[in-house]
């Protein structure tokens, strides 16, 4: 069904150069009363397609993904906020199902958990752990906010916690160019976030974490079930893990200072561990599951 009305929700998106995924991403918000998009800083033409969509933009400078996202959450009209990255829609099955949790008022949990759905290579990816891939996305401001580091930011909220059904689509990387690109920055901010904390490389953390990660995503979750980008999803966090700890290593071997924004991470520990799902994933509640 199409909600007959715009729901008293506000979207928080926060992007840059986004132009390869945002229409989708804003287009799929129409059933939502207020839109926003906090820009960091883009040189494409993000900005105006944000502006012909009809969303409120707003530029902040890049300060990390946590702040980035309760920045967008404090422009919203709305207390209760859907949070997005600008690479990801509503599928219809989970609009409707927000629109009949609103209906006809705003639900007495603190917020909702949604499941995300990474579309790779020309896939949806359901295999490798990357599926259902449930995080807490749709919450009410007043009593949740965004906590974590530099890498696995997550919403935290004081209260009941209930599940929406539908997905939320993903899609993060344009190829495996791309991938590896992030890969490299997320990598180097896991070993920054580990070195920050004191923890020392071992040798089983070059030589043994990166092919037990293979076999976990390949086989004990199922990566096999995708074919080939299955076997690169994989296959690609198998590498992930060797370059953190490779990169975790230098930084001992070089003595190189704590930086700032590492130190300050808040990030649950295993949360800098092996997973190298892209964006913001194990997202987290501290709150107890709403009853049924």
């Amino acid at each position: 069904m199409t909600p007959t009305r715009r729901l008293p929700i506000s979207a928080a998106v926060i992007a840059r150069n986004a132009t390869r995924t945002l229409g989708a991403t804003l287009a799929s918000l129409d059933f939502l009363d207020d839109v926003v998009v906090v820009d960091s800083g883009s040189s494409d033409h993000t900005v105006a397609l944000a502006r012909e969509s009809g969303a409120r933009v707003s530029y902040r400078a890049w300060t990390g993904f946590r702040d980035q996202k309760n920045a967008a959450a404090a422009l919203a009209r709305h207390d209760w906020i859907l949070s997005l990255d600008a690479d990801e829609a509503v599928t219809e099955r989970l609009r409707d199902d927000i629109a009949r949790r609103f209906d006809p008022a705003p639900p007495s949990v603190a917020g909702f958990q949604v499941s995300r759905l990474t579309r790779y290579l020309g896939r949806e990816i359901r295999g490798a752990g990357w599926y259902p891939d449930r995080a807490v996305r749709l919450y009410d401001r007043t009593r949740g906010r965004w906590v974590g580091g530099q890498v696995h930011e997550r919403i935290e909220v004081d209260g009941p916690v209930d599940a929406l059904v539908g997905d939320l689509l993903h899609d993060p990387y344009a190829d495996i160019v791309h991938h590896l690109a992030k890969m490299n920055e997320y990598t180097t901010l896991g070993a920054e976030t580990l070195h920050a904390r004191g923890r020392r490389p071992r040798w089983s953390d070059l030589a043994v974490r990166p092919p037990a990660t293979f076999l976990k995503k390949y086989l004990a979750q199922r990566g096999m079930r995708d074919g080939i980008p299955g076997f690169v999803v994989s296959a690609s966090a198998s590498i992930a893990v060797f370059l953190k700890y490779a990169k975790l290593w230098d930084l001992a071997r070089r003595g190189a200072p704590r930086t700032a924004e590492a130190a300050a991470d808040e990030s649950p520990p295993h949360h800098t561990a092996d997973d190298q799902h892209p964006g913001p994933d194990a997202l987290t509640s501290r709150a107890k599951e709403a009853p049924e």
